[in-house]
């Protein structure tokens, strides 16, 4: 049986965010939520533009951020707010190749005593991916406007 060579880990990164990362980042988000959210209608109307005001005015400036880099291109980004999971994108391009436990690993270093998120119900790929890694829910509710959509709160603790 042939098995496929593992991805070259000396190939990724993840780094703090530049600066220089902002547009990079905000066209990972973009492709990243259209893709993820095709039952959202917020998402499905955002423009390129207004993804590029919400996160100047509201993800950088209340939020740490890393970028994860692939050949030093920037294919995912992790936005917290101290142990709060605000933002974790990863480009549909290289979905399913390690990028979001790579990034909860990153998280998970940054905040030891335990993290906490939320994502939208129907988000299966996020719930299955934070379940796998030890989150658990905590309780359910609806997300703020302008989505209104039902989401599910998510601790891990060591």
């Amino acid at each position: 049986m042939v098995h496929p060579t593992p991805p070259d880990d000396s190939r990724r990164q993840i780094r703090p965010f530049r600066d220089a990362d902002e547009v990079e980042v905000v066209q990972v988000w973009y492709r990243a939520g259209q893709a993820a959210y095709p039952y959202l209608p917020t998402w499905q109307a955002l423009t390129l533009e207004m993804a590029q005001r919400i996160f100047q005015e509201v993800i950088r400036a209340h939020c740490t951020i890393w970028v994860g880099t692939e050949d030093e291109r920037i294919v995912a980004y992790l936005a917290m707010q101290g142990s709060y999971i605000d933002r974790l994108s990863v480009d549909p391009q290289v979905w399913r190749q390690g990028w979001g436990v790579r990034l909860i690993t990153f998280a998970k270093g940054q905040s030891p005593q335990g993290l906490e998120l939320h994502t939208h119900q129907a988000n299966q790929a996020a719930r299955a991916l934070y379940e796998a890694q030890g989150f658990q829910t905590v309780a359910f509710g609806i997300s703020p406007p302008p989505e209104s959509a039902p989401d599910v709160e998510y601790h891990w603790r060591p």
